[in-house]
């Protein structure tokens, strides 16, 4: 009687999550007005309103479950034009091309669109609770960035998928999980951080079919990273990262009613809506706002940003943190009282849970060997120079080094990168210490000087021993551990 009693018992419980499942379909179907029992595609407004309501359901945001409705079917397609579901060569089913997944109706993922994107959906949440992917800092659901495993696992993680590739250190765009970023930022008008991933992070075998090995499993990025925009509620004020067009509806299609200006506050007034006109095909939507002169309208929900400030960073107190707690800390190197001094002020940090090439135990690490880029050294001399400023001021992008290039522009400083198209990359490039020496020194005079001038400067006032431009080696990229020995000096000399 006991394994009779244990069946009962489970398809009991198993029959309670179908209809709750159930339940969850026909009121997503309702609130978007669609007729389940249909065999053609929904209209972009209404597919729009399935996808967004199912992965607002599950606490997944919406900007990623469409990037991949888009990336699996294209053009969000779930039949063909003869009303056929639409199963690919690798058995993919539908809009979300769920391909042996255990546990769902195989029917109902042909002929049911809702059911197939809640077992999209479902999938994707499942990736994100798995423990053996990476988790990139908090983990937070909200934060877009932060699902890139997720989403990689959605797909495979199979070499084929390495964000770096192995062979020659470049960025792998043809990773799944680059091509779905890619779609949010094309489709939903976001611009998204790039994740700053090492080679050896990603151990794998590019003649091999076998799973990546992970060799970091904790990071933790000091990057201006992207909320999704679907959870504003009303009364929430927030604001415009750009010049915007307002609307008298939520469409394009309707009149203007002036323009919003960068970084105007607003108020939302209201749920956010779809676009009226059905056939455009937006993976965005439109928040209802008000200004402060109490006229009312519409914003795509693109070019808004909640003004939840960001905590400031708050540097721990000096001798609070004991720096032998890296396991690359020697303190017989020329660095080690430099490092000590660093991570004690908030000005540099270590690198938690890594593997340590030399011992191949996950340890935290100061690495202090490793170049830094201009956006990286931006970061130090600002907690440095501008501690409070740096953390007060918001970024008008979600471009990672937005706030720092802000600062940079404010004070002058003769920086290569920018926030631009074509400088952004530049940004992350590794750092000679001859621009370093220009932009230390100009943040010194409080106006822009040459390399000559900077070098100078540094040899005037014992931040270096070399004696000519030459010995100081200006092209030369920066270590991290010069880094922290140049600004201690500066400490000692002009500080003290």
């Amino acid at each position: 009687m006991k394994p009779l009693i244990s069946v009962i018992a489970i398809g009991a419980f198993s029959l309670s999550i179908n209809i709750d499942k159930n339940v969850l379909a026909n009121n997503l179907a309702n609130t978007c007005k669609y007729d389940a029992a249909s065999k053609v595609n929904p209209d972009y407004s209404t597919m729009n309103c399935l996808l967004t309501e199912t992965a607002l359901s599950y606490d997944v945001p919406p900007e990623i479950v469409k990037a991949i409705a888009e990336g699996e079917s294209g053009n969000w397609r779930h039949f063909d034009k003869n009303g056929e579901v639409i199963v690919t060569a690798d058995n993919g089913i539908g809009i979300m091309q769920i391909t042996n997944q255990a546990g769902y109706n195989q029917d109902r993922l042909k002929n049911d669109i809702v059911y197939n994107i809640q077992a999209g959906v479902e999938t994707l949440d499942a990736m994100f609770k798995r423990k053996d992917l990476p988790r990139i800092n908090g983990g937070e659901r909200d934060v877009l960035e932060h699902w890139y495993f997720a989403i990689m696992a959605y797909n495979g993680t199979k070499p084929v998928n390495s964000p770096i590739v192995q062979a020659t250190g470049e960025r792998n765009t043809n990773a799944y999980q680059e091509r779905i970023l890619g779609i949010i930022n094309k489709m939903e008008l976001i611009d998204l951080t790039e994740l700053p991933f090492s080679r050896e992070h990603f151990q794998y075998d590019s003649n091999s079919k076998e799973n990546m090995k992970f060799s970091t499993m904790n990071y933790d990025f000091d990057l201006p990273l992207t909320k999704s925009k679907y959870y504003f509620k009303t009364n929430q004020k927030v604001s415009a990262i750009t010049n915007v067009t307002f609307r008298t509806r939520s469409t394009t299609d309707s009149p203007s009613l002036g323009t919003l200006r960068e970084g105007e506050i607003v108020t939302i007034t209201g749920p956010f809506e779809y676009d009226k006109v059905s056939t455009k095909k937006n993976h965005f939507v439109w928040y209802p706002v008000k200004r402060s002169d109490g006229t009312q309208g519409y914003v795509a929900s693109s070019y808004l940003n909640d003004l939840t400030p960001t905590p400031p960073v708050t540097p721990p107190t000096t001798g609070n943190v004991d720096v032998s707690k890296f396991a690359d800390y020697n303190a017989n190197q020329y660095w080690a009282e430099d490092f000590k001094w660093a991570v004690n002020i908030g000005i540099i940090s270590g690198y938690p849970n890594v593997k340590n090439p030399s011992t191949g135990k996950y340890e935290s690490l100061l690495k202090p060997y490793t170049n830094l880029t201009e956006n990286q050294m931006l970061s130090i001399l600002l907690r440095y120079f501008k501690p409070t400023e740096l953390a007060s001021t918001v970024a008008k992008t979600s471009w990672y080094g937005d706030v720092n290039y802000q600062l940079a522009t404010k004070y002058a400083l003769p920086v290569l990168g920018a926030n631009t198209a074509s400088k952004q990359a530049i940004a992350g490039k590794d750092i000679t210490r001859g621009n370093f020496a220009r932009i230390l020194a100009s943040m010194h005079y409080g106006k822009t000087v040459s390399q000559s001038e900077a070098i100078k400067f540094l040899r005037d006032n014992g931040l270096t021993t070399t004696k000519t431009n030459e010995e100081f080696k200006p092209d030369d990229f920066l270590a991290r551990a010069h880094t922290v020995a140049f600004f201690h000096r500066y400490e000692q000399i002009f500080n003290n």
